[in-house]
């Protein structure tokens, strides 16, 4: 069962190629991003525009309100099912995203715990981590379990917590409630990539854009829904960085060179994640012929191209 993977930073153009190779392949595009999941959250999360929807089916995208919360667990099963159908109707799926353990989930098949969140324990952590600093929630973590600890960053606030939480929830180690089966799929990894200066100024590119686009109207809606900026779906880039203008406390200016820096530092982070996936065709993205490369590699280690055309 083939599957086809495009990874790679915020801003390399993930959406831009996928899209291009969901059409050549007869393909359907399943998102792998943890922020496009929620609903009115289109410009800050740089989800594919409705044209680019329209062209080639997208799953994975509003699936959840802001308030809500969609768990790994949720994710790899809807990932499994949706690829399962896909190859029964004979079209290519294709993963699309950044978020690394959403990928890693699926393609190494994580026993995800099935731990529900618990608000309250998370608001306790939360708490804990502006008093005392998130290492200090990581040094807890590793008397409790240490395997887990060793493969979190000691500023990873949110895998932390969650790491606390299965235990707290299940009684259980979650080292020891993740085990690996992966699925039977024929994969190919596909990461985009380029100079770090020449990615930082993509991004840049990309946060006048989401200005210029209605990204602060789009954050007035949300709160004029009831959507708080304590959420922690408002607390992420491209959203959270703007609270101090909408209260009043700095110019917008500030806040958007916030955002760029925020997604600087994010971009570096998603790579350490990438390191940890093997064979990863990586592709230079400011190059003119990365869309044949990507096409070539489909062509001749994946797929056949009749396999396509004729159910895969």
């Amino acid at each position: 069962m083939p599957v086809v993977v495009v990874l790679g930073p915020t801003a390399s153009g993930k959406t831009a190629l996928a899209v291009q190779l969901a059409r050549e392949f007869n393909g359907e595009i399943i998102s792998q991003d943890s922020r496009q999941v929620f609903r009115g959250m289109d410009i800050g999360t740089a989800k594919p525009t409705q044209d680019e929807r329209d062209v080639v089916p997208h799953h994975g995208l509003d699936l959840v309100s802001p308030n809500e919360t969609w768990t790994l667990a949720e994710q790899q099963g809807m990932t499994y099912e949706t690829v399962e159908r896909l190859h029964r109707a004979g079209r290519l799926p294709l993963l699309v995203g950044g978020t690394g353990q959403y990928l890693r989930a699926v393609l190494e098949g994580w026993t995800v715990p099935k731990a529900p969140p618990d608000a309250a324990f998370r608001d306790q952590l939360a708490e804990e981590a502006d008093l005392y600093g998130v290492p200090a929630l990581h040094a807890r973590l590793r008397k409790i379990d240490p395997p887990a600890a060793d493969k979190i960053m000691p500023n990873d606030l949110r895998r932390i917590t969650r790491a606390l939480e299965v235990w707290q929830v299940t009684g259980v180690r979650i080292s020891e409630q993740q085990r690996a089966a992966p699925p039977p799929y024929r994969t190919l990894l596909l990461g985009l990539t380029m100079d770090r200066p020449a990615l930082y100024a993509r991004i840049d590119r990309r946060v006048q854009r989401m200005l210029e686009t209605g990204l602060l109207a789009e954050i007035e809606h949300l709160l004029e829904a009831g959507y708080d900026w304590d959420l922690p779906a408002l607390r992420t880039i491209g959203y959270g960085e703007f609270q101090p203008y909408w209260e009043g406390q700095t110019e917008l200016a500030v806040c958007a060179e916030r955002v760029r820096y925020d997604s600087h530092r994010f971009a570096r982070h998603q790579y350490i994640w990438f390191r940890r996936f093997e064979s990863v065709e990586w592709l230079d993205a400011s190059l003119p012929e990365t869309a044949e490369r990507a096409r070539w590699r489909i062509e001749k280690q994946l797929i056949n191209v009749n396999d396509v055309s004729n159910g895969v």
